[in-house]
């Protein structure tokens, strides 16, 4: 079987964050977070990139990311367009943000054929994380046997606001049934965790959780349930409004619903961090340069 790809996701702005969070630097020789997905998955045995990036920043990549990667593994770009829509379709009027995570991926339905990662571009998800999902995307899993990198509530947190998380479902076989959404999950200054969304009760958790950080292995059997999904989402309200995004979990939700697909938690004790809010960045490098010092990564990329 061919070595799967890796899909990086790209084009978003990051509004909390206020700027191209993407390529600010966090490694001790000006590293960015998705150098290190990169290089965890070579390292697990992933044969080529595609990013995921606006038409816009397509230049700053280049120069900042294609330039460093070129020569060391296979990499492709593709653009997630707000203009491309199911056919017959029109963006609704006064539409400027973009369709979502689902949109994202299925901009690079042109770049990839077969078995492929998924993940976001700022979020660090580890090497052991690249590792689970090289080896299920390489197990013949059958054409849409996916799978999902699940990381522990408690360990996705940020000391600087509250979090949005999607807990997972799943029975004894350790399938996914399903994603419930939290939207404001924080931690009070007791230590207890709580979920307290604007106008309803708070809802307690653990911090044990299994959650979904948008680590997602995926079989090419996925492109069309994108396609048909979103020309449902584009029928629906979804076509109209100004803001209702086409997500990465309510596809999968509709995939595992219908039957037409499995998706195997893979759950991990690899270290996630992030950048949600611009105070976060500290912290992920002095995480970074903590793993250095270990010996997990070479000074240098």
């Amino acid at each position: 079987m061919d070595k799967p790809t890796l899909m990086i996701l790209a084009a978003g702005m990051g509004s909390r964050y206020g700027g191209l969070k993407q390529i600010d630097p966090v490694g001790p020789t000006g590293e960015i977070v998705l150098d290190y997905s990169i290089f965890d998955a070579l390292r697990a045995g992933f044969g080529r990139v595609v990013f995921v990036i606006r038409r816009d920043i397509e230049q700053t990549f280049r120069e900042m990311v294609g330039a460093k990667w070129e020569k060391r593994i296979s990499c492709a770009y593709a653009f997630q367009d707000l203009a491309d829509v199911p056919p017959g379709g029109r963006v609704p009027a006064g539409r400027t943000k973009p369709w979502g995570t689902a949109h994202a991926i299925r901009a690079g339905r042109h770049e990839v054929s077969g078995p492929f990662a998924a993940i976001n571009a700022d979020d660090f998800y580890g090497a052991a994380s690249f590792r689970t999902l090289a080896e299920h995307l390489t197990a013949g899993a059958g054409p849409a046997g996916h799978c999902m990198v699940a990381f522990q509530l408690g360990q996705t947190l940020s000391e600087h606001g509250s979090v949005s998380r999607g807990v997972c479902l799943c029975g004894a076989d350790r399938r996914l049934t399903g994603i419930r959404e939290y939207t404001n999950i924080r931690r009070r200054s007791d230590g207890s965790l709580w979920d307290e969304p604007d106008g309803a009760l708070a809802t307690p958790l653990t911090g044990t959780e299994p959650v979904s950080m948008n680590c997602w292995g995926f079989m090419p059997s996925v492109f069309g349930e994108l396609e048909t999904a979103f020309a449902v989402f584009f029928r629906g309200p979804g076509g109209t409004s100004q803001k209702l995004e086409f997500t990465i979990p309510g596809v999968v939700d509709g995939l595992i619903r219908s039957g037409r697909g499995t998706v195997q938690v893979l759950e991990t004790r690899a270290r996630w961090f992030g950048v949600t809010y611009r105070e976060d960045r500290d912290r992920v490098r002095a995480s970074i340069q903590a793993l250095v010092a270990a010996g997990e990564y070479p000074p240098a990329l």
